[in-house]
């Protein structure tokens, strides 16, 4: 059932949506030392223009050896701060999804008609799901949201611009140029990588063909991890690098927000990954770095409800990522450079891949039901997909060992087998490879399938007495590397030398 009249209520009471701005916090807490701690400033105001809630998130970076806080340009530290409160913000309007939202833009940032559209295009594409979810389907990108924005005078607001814990450094606006557009800064940056660890296989294999590529091997490349978990330390350990050697980011949400999750407001899927896109901006800049590179394939251009635009890996899609380097070079730095090194990759050439990667078979993670316990849950779509990918690989029992059970023998797992098969013409909201994939895992299958008694793999049975089973996949699924991409030609060159190397198209 839709919610289309909670969100016509909640519109009218809560009209505004008011991002007043940041501060930084001072850099050591009990025995912990922070680069950077920075809380937000969201607050909603209702009907008779009275402040309804305030929330007030907060990001903490614990101190590395590694930074160098001093060396990022002032204006530029405000600038990344602030972009990260432009991410930030969409997770808390969807609880109210007030019609206007006001900017307290501070100087030296540009949020002229161009930004503004960037990120009304971002919001609205990585809030997709959650329109779809709740019913709104009459809601356009047009109509959503207002965004007016609100200059803010140097030394005004939450933040006087100065970065906490630097002498000397004091809040300047930065001039147009021919070459670059307002708000944007250069920065000298080293030409090392850095790569976000997930938990999950994807990253896994981008750190480990850069590190096998790279001239200067892992010890060039910094894993960056976001709210750290077993998994993700896991991983960083099985690639050589202890918990101090990672660059470290804790984001903390306000828990006013799950407050009124429960309380029946609205809810649903935000961009995530465009979030940690910039956060890793953050990092790049204090650890002088150029490169980020991204661990996201081509199959997650593939729309989850097919014939519109409604992905559940919107911010994980090449249109994103292509649309975040320009906005970045445009309005932020044209020094950095992000982009996903497993783009010209499908799901099944990664788990190709990773099959070969045994050592990190023990800890790697990807079901996001089971993260907070750091265990694959064997029973959401996530699970189920990932067994089928590896399934032509690894042999059953690998995949057992693994995922803690036979999931091919759980037949109450058979609708979500439909959703990705694509009998169910909506895939699962999950980060899941194309339905073409999948039936090209499955339909290597058959031998296993034929060979064993009835009842031993009763989702195999039924997937092959379906009419899905009988379309034609071709190898090309996988086989190659895709188009579009944004790889520098060296990286792209080391990609295509390992996988060459490791024979992963033979």
């Amino acid at each position: 059932m839709g919610k289309q009249d909670l969100y016509a209520r909640l519109r009218a009471k809560y009209p505004l949506f008011v991002y007043e701005g940041y501060e930084e916090l001072p850099l050591a807490e009990a025995s912990v030392s922070y680069s950077a701690r920075v809380r937000y400033r969201f607050v909603v105001y209702d009907a008779d223009g009275r402040e309804a809630f305030v929330f007030r998130p907060e990001w903490r970076i614990p101190s590395r050896p590694f930074y160098a806080a001093e060396a990022v340009p002032s204006a530029l530290w405000r600038n990344l701060l602030f972009q990260l409160g432009m991410a930030e913000l969409v997770s808390y309007w969807k609880a109210t999804a007030s019609p206007v939202v006001e900017i307290r833009c501070p100087a030296g940032v540009c949020l002229d008609d161009t930004v503004v559209a960037f990120w009304k295009k971002l919001y609205f594409n990585g809030l997709g799901e959650y329109f779809y979810l709740n019913g709104l389907h009459e809601v356009t990108q047009a109509d959503f949201m207002t965004v007016k924005v609100k200059a803010v005078a140097d030394g005004a607001g939450l933040d006087s611009g100065v970065k906490a814990g630097r002498t000397g450094a004091t809040p300047r606006a930065v001039q147009a140029t021919p070459d670059v557009t307002y708000g944007a800064e250069e920065m000298s940056l080293s030409p090392r990588v850095i790569v976000p660890i997930g938990g999950g296989k994807d990253s896994v294999v981008t750190w480990e063909v850069l590190s096998r590529t790279r001239a200067e091997g892992a010890d060039g490349l910094l894993p960056l991890v976001l709210n750290p978990r077993g998994a993700t330390l896991g991983c960083c350990a099985v690639g050589g690098k202890a918990e101090e050697d990672i660059a470290v980011l804790n984001r903390r949400l306000d828990p006013l927000l799950l407050e009124l999750n429960a309380a029946g407001f609205l809810n649903g899927h935000t961009p995530f990954s465009a979030l940690l896109a910039f956060a890793t901006l953050v990092a790049a800049a204090l650890t002088g770095r150029r490169y980020i590179a991204l661990s996201n394939e081509s199959s997650a251009n593939e729309s989850t409800v097919p014939g519109g635009t409604v992905n559940h890996q919107y911010s994980k899609s090449f249109e994103f990522e292509d649309d975040f380097r320009q906005y970045v070079a445009r309005y932020v730095s044209p020094s950095f450079y992000y982009f996903s090194f497993l783009r010209p990759l499908s799901e099944l050439a990664i788990a190709r891949v990773f099959s070969e990667l045994k050592p990190y078979h023990a800890v790697f993670k990807s079901c996001n039901a089971g993260s907070k316990q750091d265990v694959w849950c064997g029973h959401c779509a996530k699970c189920l997909f990932a067994y089928i990918i590896f399934s032509p690989f690894l042999p059953q029992a690998g995949l057992e060992r693994v995922f803690g059970r036979n999931l091919f023998a759980d037949a109450g797992m058979l609708p979500l087998l439909k959703e990705l098969d694509g009998e169910t013409p909506v895939k699962p909201f999950e980060c899941v490879g194309t339905v073409a994939e999948v039936n090209w895992a499955l339909q290597q299958l058959r031998p296993l399938a034929e060979s064993a008694a009835p009842g031993v793999y009763p989702l195999l049975e039924a997937y092959f007495a379906s009419d899905v089973s009988r379309r034609p996949v071709s190898d090309k699924v996988w086989r190659g590397l895709f188009e579009p991409h944004a790889l520098p030609p060296e990286f792209l060159a080391g990609l295509e030398t390992y996988l060459r190397e490791a024979h992963i198209f033979d």
